[in-house]
């Protein structure tokens, strides 16, 4: 006993005197963490640096405050943004059809462009002092959602001026001077901007750009002034081929020292009216055949005045700071919008197609292989408009989350593309053959661009989510990690140490925790609701407690390593990721008044989560190199093994169930997918279909009430079997008008597209 009371204080002593315990441990400690964790890039630490960190932190940090996220505003359209959705933006989408714009005409019609410009689509995030719509995040969302249901061309095409580009790099960064000179043009319409970042030798690299810049004297209207010489050669370039101001992404050089003693300066960006001489605007991309403007451009020897660097001379260097924070734009809402709009499209249309169609006697909804499909997709559809919607309002709050927009960017694009191959799998035939009825076809043709922008999927996952958020969310890596760079070695340790106890007690507290919520299996984990999903709140809890402490194992087992165990760290980042896709959907939930009818959506996406982040910590678990630490974690985390499974066939056919009738539950869940008026529409053909077939039913219960009897056949056609049921007054002649009607709709619009010989090479390319 003697013995322990010794060590007791000798333990209190080395680590509550501070000058000990900096000999004795945080020295030794401070060599190490310097050797396993080497000092970040440039680029590197203007990204770890660069936006917000918000819910993210929370769950990575492992104590996620619920009613934190229940406090957060509801994201909502104004009366002035919600009145734009009923005016201009139902105008334009009565103005595409979508098969002539990409099939025909390979554009969208000059009508359509001049009402995009004038209407103010191109300047939803411009202030109003400068002519724009100033409209919010979530507004804009919505706008690109909507269209992107009707044509994803014209999406893009109103998407790209309201992401990143000129306008958005310019209303954070731009000189008064530069504001005044381009905003109301851009806002107009006058100008329409494109952003050159990627080239043939920089894609996901963007740090790696070849593109350049040198510091130099030249002439520009007729005197000399000092300016940037630049060679570029860019590709990939949405609306280049149509733009009149270019923004360019370059390294600047200074080998004059014509504005400091750096040399090397770094990445710049500047603004190029493209009709300045030198700036070449190449040949046109056509990306998976979608109509959108997209192409190239280049320079050699292109000499601009020094302030047309956008934020002027004292931004030169410092682009790569500005693109990584004005890229949450479109990773947070563009893109989102575009994977969201396929979910509504997909699972209003599906659902539809799946009542209408028959085979072996029975709509095929009832078949439980397509009850699979089909429940899967209004499933995810329901995440994907719950991140939606949570993470466009998170740039509403005035913050740029860049691990969040991260997570939606590579989920959502995911996830739409899941439901997407599911929707063609139940439309089989139907679906494969382009056309004007086709309503899935493009969407699928486009879903690779939205996988590949802005930061590849492979990137996203198995580099950014992870690889920032276990340094930006972590409460103390970060600043550790300054202390380890502070050139002042003496200042580092008496930062790093401070940072260390901390450090040490955060750990400790994981540890514990993780293992008591182990062993109670989260029952004692408190939750900000009762009822059915405060179960989902003890588990997420006790989920966010083993990410952080299996993350800070893993920081400290691997150092520097981790970044390079990119398989590894991907794991823990999906941990975060669906972590944070739970979050938003309870927050739905919370938010539209806790709906019974959205319970089987809400129960379906939780436990999908919670299955993912099992799977998730086993791989992790299986491959993590020393094996009695993932043994030992392994233990600590799931002392039981790792329980969670995917969602009951119940639940499943409950979603699938929803999506085959009219109802609240499935406006609500593709509010935003356009419905044609009439039946030239192939939407409007399935939905007109989808209630015909449904007003019929009870009409249809007398002839199956007959055909039982054996008074009507029961294989022959439909129209055959109408005019015998007529005959034998088993239905009114009211009644069999209506099933004509009815099954005139079902036929036509089970139907495909087909051409005469040479109507098609008549729109070849």
């Amino acid at each position: 006993m003697s013995i322990l009371i010794l060590l007791l204080v000798v333990l209190i002593v080395v680590l509550g005197v501070a000058d000990i315990r900096r000999n004795l441990i945080t020295k030794p400690v401070f060599g190490i963490f310097k050797k396993i964790l080497p000092p970040l890039s440039d680029t590197e630490r203007e990204a770890m640096e660069a936006g917000d960190v918000w819910w993210d932190g929370d769950l990575f940090q492992g104590k996620p405050d619920w009613k934190k996220l229940h406090a957060i505003p509801k994201a909502e359209l104004s009366v002035e943004e919600q009145a734009f959705m009923d005016n201009e933006v139902e105008t334009l989408l009565k103005m595409l059809d979508d098969y002539k714009i990409v099939q025909e005409q390979r554009d969208l019609p000059p009508e359509v462009w001049q009402y995009i410009k004038d209407n103010g689509f191109f300047a939803m995030i411009i202030p109003k002092s400068y002519g724009g719509r100033e409209f919010s995040a979530i507004a804009n969302s919505t706008i690109v959602s909507r269209i992107a249901t009707r044509s994803l061309t014209a999406a893009v095409t109103v998407m790209v001026p309201n992401s990143l580009g000129p306008g958005e790099l310019l209303m954070h960064y731009g000189t008064q001077e530069q504001k005044d000179r381009w905003l109301p043009g851009l806002a107009a319409g006058k100008e329409v901007p494109c952003f050159a970042l990627t080239g043939p030798e920089a894609g996901s690299d963007a740090g790696g750009i070849p593109d350049t810049g040198v510091i130099c004297k030249g002439q520009f209207e007729g005197k000399e002034v000092l300016g940037i010489r630049l060679n570029w050669d860019k590709r990939y370039i949405t609306l280049a081929p149509v733009a009149t101001v270019l923004g360019l992404a370059f390294k600047l050089y200074d080998p004059e020292n014509l504005l400091g003693e750096k040399t090397e300066l770094g990445i710049t960006c500047a603004l190029i009216p493209t009709s300045h001489e030198g700036v070449q605007i190449g040949d046109r991309h056509f990306p998976m055949n979608m109509a959108f403007m997209n192409g190239t451009t280049y320079g050699k020897d292109v000499f601009i005045p020094l302030d047309w660097i956008i934020g002027g001379p004292d931004y030169a260097g410092r682009g790569w700071r500005m693109l990584v924070e004005c890229l949450s734009a479109g990773r947070g809402i563009s893109l989102p919008a575009l994977a969201t709009a396929t979910g509504h499209l997909a699972t209003r249309m599906t659902g539809a197609y799946s009542y209408v169609r028959q085979q072996f006697g029975m709509a095929i909804g009832k078949f439980e292989g397509v009850q699979e499909s089909l429940g899967r997709i209004g499933a995810y559809t329901y995440s994907l408009e719950a991140m939606r919607v949570m993470t466009a309002g998170a740039i509403d709050l005035k913050l740029s989350p860049s691990v969040v927009t991260a997570i939606a960017k590579y989920h959502m694009t995911e996830m739409s593309r899941t439901l997407l191959n599911d929707a063609f799998d139940i439309h089989s035939g139907r679906a494969i053959q382009v056309g004007p009825k086709n309503y899935l076809a493009h969407g699928y043709m486009g879903m690779p661009v939205s996988i590949t922008v802005e930061g590849a999927n492979i990137l996203t996952r198995n580099l950014m989510i992870f690889g920032q958020g276990a340094t930006r969310c972590h409460p103390y890596v970060l600043q550790e990690l300054e202390a380890a760079a502070n050139p002042n070695a003496e200042e580092g340790l008496q930062q790093f140490d401070s940072l260390l106890m901390k450090h040490i007690g955060f750990a400790l507290g994981n540890t514990f925790g993780a293992l008591w919520q182990g062993l109670t299996l989260g029952r004692f984990n408190s939750s900000p609701v009762s009822g059915e999903t405060a179960k989902y709140y003890k588990q997420l809890s006790r989920m966010s407690r083993a990410l952080a402490l299996s993350a800070d194992f893993s920081m400290l087992m691997l150092g520097g390593d981790l970044k390079r165990k990119e398989m590894l760290s991907a794991r823990l980042g999906d941990v975060l990721s669906h972590l944070y896709i739970a979050s938003a959907v309870l927050k739905f939930y919370e938010d539209n008044g806790r709906q019974v009818a959205d319970l089987p959506f809400v129960r379906y996406s939780i436990e999908r989560n919670l299955f993912e982040i099992g799977k998730a910590f086993s791989g992790f678990f299986q491959n993590f190199p020393s094996r009695v630490v993932a043994r030992l974690l392994k233990t600590l985390v799931f002392p039981f093994g790792i329980g969670y499974k995917m969602p009951a066939d119940a639940v499943t056919q409950d979603i699938s169930d929803a999506l085959l009738k009219p109802g609240v539950i499935r406006d609500r869940l593709t509010h935003l997918c356009f419905i044609g008026e009439g039946d030239e529409d192939p939407t409007g053909l399935m939905e007109s279909a989808f209630v015909a077939v449904h007003d019929a039913q009870p009409i249809m219960k007398k002839i199956y009430a007959a055909q039982k009897q054996g008074s009507l056949p029961r294989k022959i056609p439909m129209d055959q079997l109408i005019t015998k049921a007529l005959d034998i007054n088993v239905v009114t002649a009211d009644e069999a008008k209506q099933l004509v009607r009815m099954n005139e709709l079902r036929f036509s619009s089970i139907s495909v597209d087909s051409f005469k010989p040479g109507v098609l090479s008549d729109n070849a390319l």
